[in-house]
């Protein structure tokens, strides 16, 4: 007669991934996950999220939009990504989100190019084979 709703957030989903992790109210979840894989010298105390879509300087260059996008209190980013399906050239995918955070650093006028940290947290519903990714090239 009526149908159930499920009772429990799939954290396997963009949805139940950013509700779980990417919201002010949990804020304090994702900053004890990032404690625990990140090393102990990069310890987070606070953060705060950031927009998640990363425009291109100019309209006919790609775009990234990131899961959850987030900057610490010491000026470190962090880019979280679930990833459900198995991409290629997933590394190079990557790469490419990681360098909007770091264009963003760069200073107009004289700059000595010293950048904070900017990690990339993947957590990956399927197995990633760097050596079967460099066999599509």
């Amino acid at each position: 007669m009526f149908e159930k709703t499920p009772k429990y957030l799939n954290p396997y989903t963009d949805f139940g991934f950013k509700r779980l992790f990417g919201t002010e109210a949990n804020k304090d979840l994702l900053i004890d996950f990032l404690n625990q894989v990140l090393p102990s010298k990069h310890t987070i105390a606070e953060l705060s999220f950031r927009n998640s879509e990363n425009l291109p300087p100019l309209p006919f260059l790609r775009s990234a939009i990131f899961d959850i996008y987030c900057k610490g209190v010491n000026g470190e980013n962090f880019i979280v990504e679930m990833q459900k399906e198995k991409l290629k050239f997933f590394k190079d995918r990557s790469l490419f989100a990681v360098s909007f955070p770091i264009q963003e650093q760069a200073k107009k006028g004289n700059w000595n190019y010293q950048l904070s940290h900017v990690y990339l947290v993947a957590i990956l519903d399927f197995i990633y084979d760097e050596k079967e990714e460099q066999k599509k090239l």
